[in-house]
């Protein structure tokens, strides 16, 4: 299947195509794929197919792989059918999906770099109105990956290796704090913006680019590298980003948010 993203012009034809825009501002996703969506693509809803209530692991903690699997199959996705994610255009919420398929085992899924916006650019069509239903499909959830980082394991892994923080700089430093009710970093963490993975439409940085950023953040061979974000959404554009470059990162999916349930887990300001 090759890396992690797909252009435009080389999206296969008979993909499934999953449409997994998100944001926290208006208007709501589902408005936006009725609006305009990829021709024959299928809605997927981050808070519910690509995550469990709100609770202890976080504002999006993983499903469980049975509920992820039904979500999937609904969606029609099966083992071998060839998966293609996107979002509006920079892939932070496309790639949650695109690691969440690939941890529980699909062989063949991307991530479509620039999104729509790439599409619409390139003259695409794109198609409006409600989600259809469609066939099920066969996907089953696996064993999954070795690329999950969970907080017992945090403490250690950051004194071995580099745990890279994905969101804004005044977040890390705790200078604001608009989602989570508490302000701040994982103490040994080091910001890493993921933003800065992308040029200004959206599209990843070529990787020998993404190489140069990684290795001056501490990254390196022999060290392993993790990400986490607010929620373990755009620390997933991170994990994209660091294959790009040559690493093996692994997802701290309950991220930030997760982190702080526990009081007793310190608690980091500053640059």
């Amino acid at each position: 299947m090759g890396g992690p993203l797909v252009q435009v012009a080389d999206v296969p034809d008979g993909a499934i195509l999953l449409d997994a825009r998100w944001s926290p501002q208006p208007p709501p996703a589902l408005e936006r794929y009725r609006a305009a969506h990829l021709p024959g693509a299928r809605f997927v809803d981050l808070d519910t197919d690509l995550a469990a209530p709100p609770g202890a692991g976080g504002r999006h903690p993983l499903p469980t792989a049975a509920a992820f699997q039904a979500a999937m199959r609904r969606l029609g996705v099966g083992d071998g059918t060839p998966v293609v994610a996107y979002d509006d255009r920079d892939a932070s919420v496309a790639g949650r999906l695109w690691w969440m398929l690939r941890h529980w085992g699909h062989r063949d899924v991307r991530v479509l770099d620039g999104g729509i916006a790439a599409w619409i650019r390139a003259g695409r069509p794109t198609e409006s109105g409600d989600p259809v239903p469609v066939p099920p499909g066969d996907f089953t959830a696996g064993e999954p990956r070795d690329d999950l980082l969970t907080a017992d394991e945090v403490p250690a892994f950051v004194r071995d290796g580099v745990l890279l923080d994905a969101r804004l700089g005044p977040r890390f430093r705790g200078e604001v704090e608009p989602l989570d009710p508490v302000a701040g970093h994982i103490p040994g963490a080091v910001s890493a913006p993921t933003f800065d993975n992308s040029d200004a439409d959206g599209l990843f940085l070529p990787p020998e680019r993404l190489r140069e950023r990684f290795l001056a953040l501490g990254v390196s061979d022999d060290r392993p590298v993790a990400a986490y974000c607010g929620s373990g959404v755009t620390a997933a554009h991170e994990v994209i980003a660091l294959e790009l470059a040559g690493f093996a990162p692994r997802l701290y999916a309950g991220s930030w948010s997760d982190w702080i349930t526990d009081p007793d887990r310190p608690v980091a300001t500053g640059p």
